[in-house]
């Protein structure tokens, strides 16, 4: 997986959305080229074969944000739009998108009365939080919470809609929340501090 799609799909396992805050500074093209510069050096690090060169990369939230806020939409698959991450502080993340819940409904029918996909319509803000630890490789996400439009939803609902989203020809029933992610790149783990992420090859 290249290192462009990775941070999307990241975002969309971690959670999906709610638009971004008022609170939150508005994305910049500025912070957004950055992020695609220290991607680029992350990328060829990653490709210049194995080293005893320890590299890190700092990303701050707001690059993220503004990188996916300009180049998000390349890779995100459609009907998500307005992705954000908030990094809560050490391991823990929260992910916010608007999701189009209609193109769920028409691939999954509604199978009881009791089926919340029964009840969803149109494109509604979604948000996620929980843990995300990375060692060796290896990236896994631990849920905590989902809303849609305020209102808490289960974790078997979020999973529905990652894995309509993150279905490909590789993955044909899409990712599950509870699947381990190989980082791209060499990149051995991700420490989480509040508002940052260090990324270490």
């Amino acid at each position: 997986m290249s290192l462009t799609r990775f941070l999307p799909l990241m975002g969309l396992l971690v959670a999906a959305t709610l638009p971004v805050r008022a609170a939150d500074p508005p994305a910049s093209r500025r912070d957004a080229d950055l992020l695609k510069k220290k991607i680029a050096l992350i990328a060829e690090h990653g490709s210049a074969g194995p080293s005893d060169r320890r590299l890190q990369t700092t990303m701050t939230e707001q690059e993220v944000n503004s990188y996916l806020a300009y180049e998000g939409q390349d890779y995100l698959p459609g009907g998500v739009v307005s992705p954000g991450i908030t990094i809560l502080g050490p391991g823990r993340v929260s992910g916010r998108a608007i999701v189009d819940l209609d193109q769920i409904r028409e691939d999954h029918k509604p199978t009881s009365l009791f089926d919340p996909m029964r009840f969803l319509r149109g494109r509604l803000p979604i948000t996620a939080t929980g843990g995300l630890a990375t060692s060796n490789g290896v990236a896994t996400f631990q849920f905590e919470s989902a809303e849609i439009s305020g209102l808490p939803i289960p974790k078997l609902l979020l999973q529905q809609i990652v894995a309509y989203y993150s279905r490909s020809p590789e993955r044909p029933s899409g990712f599950s929340l509870d699947d381990p992610v190989a980082l791209p790149a060499r990149i051995r783990e991700i420490q989480l501090q509040r508002g940052q992420a260090i990324v270490i090859q």
